[in-house]
């Protein structure tokens, strides 16, 4: 009986990883060397800061102190979304666009809108 159990528990698990939404498009881009080291490079230092303030956190650091740093990995965000805004449009946007996929605007819109919430 146990194994029956743990079947149908092994089952379902599988079938809520198989199920779970994922909040990426399956689509990919293929970035040039630069692109990608950049975008990279950018990720690693907001990650860096990011345990940074966690550090600051753990030792008690003072509340304003830690807002400073909050705002400089916001600032670091926008800018790497900035860049990688940039890219999508001169590549992606464009050359749907060329290819007569309008809808590719629509999702750009909706993009942008998002961010701008």
């Amino acid at each position: 009986m146990k194994n029956i159990e743990m079947k149908n528990k092994d089952m379902k698990m599988e079938e809520a990883e198989n199920t779970a939404p994922c909040c990426c498009s399956p689509r990919t881009k293929e970035r040039t060397d630069r692109e990608y080291k950049d975008l990279l490079h950018r990720l690693n230092r907001i990650e860096g800061q990011v345990r940074g303030i966690k550090g600051m956190v753990e030792k008690d650091a003072y509340c304003t102190d830690i807002l400073v740093q909050v705002a400089a990995v916001t600032a670091a965000l926008n800018s790497f979304n900035k860049v990688l805004l940039a890219n999508h449009i001169k590549t992606c946007v464009t050359r749907d666009i060329l290819e007569g996929k309008e809808d590719t605007v629509n999702e750009l819109v909706a993009t942008l809108q998002k961010l701008m919430r």
